[in-house]
């Protein structure tokens, strides 16, 4: 049979371990890459929930709908094509296309490009041992 005192040890190894698996885990997966995935634009979303989920800058939205840009505004799609007295996807014609004239041009899938001054990515051969696939 174990003394006490070692059967504590045994008890706080494992504990510590434990905790480093939970830490080093969530460190993973609070780091792992997020796919940016653009979800259609609907009537209830704000103007500004639109630029934050395409990641354009606010008063380029504003400026496409010709509406002066507010701090903390809560103008929905749906409101501003009532005000503008214009059918809802109109409006969401205009923003797709301010969003994509503010955004840089990348073709589908690429990632991209890494910024000036940056050593370049290495390619799948380099990062492999033996650079065979």
């Amino acid at each position: 049979m174990m003394n006490g005192r070692k059967k504590w040890l045994l008890v706080l190894a494992f504990v510590a371990s434990a905790v480093l698996t939970v830490v080093f885990g969530l460190r993973a997966v609070h780091r792992r890459p997020h796919r940016r995935i653009d979800e259609p634009i609907r009537p209830w979303m704000t103007v500004t929930y639109v630029a934050h989920s395409y990641h354009v800058p606010p008063h380029v939205l504003y400026e496409a709908l010709g509406i002066q840009h507010k701090p903390h505004d809560r103008l929905t799609i749906a409101r501003v094509a009532r005000q503008q007295n214009r059918p809802v996807q109109a409006v969401i014609t205009d923003l797709m296309s301010a969003i994509e004239r503010a955004r840089p041009a990348t073709p589908e899938g690429s990632p991209p490009a890494a910024p000036e001054g940056s050593p370049p990515a290495p390619s799948r051969q380099e990062s492999r041992p033996g650079g065979s696939l």
